[in-house]
């Protein structure tokens, strides 16, 4: 980390951005590679360097990606940020999107679990594997 004479911004190098956000130096390159965060500026001897703009930014990343947000949400959610024409509503809506999405999941997830909890009952968990019921019933099920 470098701070330059009279000036109070820090220069950090990818390894030091990803340390301070918990992510690998691969994820900050792909955060790049994406468009999720600005390609920084080359240094005279060719070496990137980033801001503490940089660390908020992709710590907001790991967040929106903690509560379930897809990369592409996530660079929505960047872009209505800077956006002046847009407003706390446009950013609400798309959480709202997103809370409709998970309750579609939950239902998903408990028809599985209801659909696993019968094959499992349905296994004595003795013999060989060529008569187990769970493995003929997945031979048998027909896609959903």
């Amino acid at each position: 980390m470098r701070t330059f004479k009279n000036q109070s911004v820090k220069i950090l190098s990818r390894g030091e951005v990803a340390k301070l956000t918990g992510v690998g130096i691969e994820t900050v390159r792909f955060y790049e590679q994406k468009g999720l965060i600005e390609e920084p500026e080359r240094s005279s001897s060719g070496y990137r360097e980033y801001s503490q703009d940089f660390v908020k930014r992709i710590r907001f990343i790991q967040q929106a990606k903690k509560l379930g947000f897809s990369l592409k949400e996530i660079s929505s959610l960047l872009s209505l940020r800077v956006d002046p024409q847009k407003t706390c509503k446009d950013v609400k809506r798309l959480t709202q999107t997103k809370i409709s999405d998970v309750d579609k999941k939950i239902v998903q997830l408990k028809k599985i679990k209801r659909a696993l909890g019968k094959l499992a009952a349905a296994c004595r968990g003795k013999g060989p594997t060529s008569e187990c019921p769970i493995l003929e019933a997945l031979d048998l099920e027909k896609p959903q």
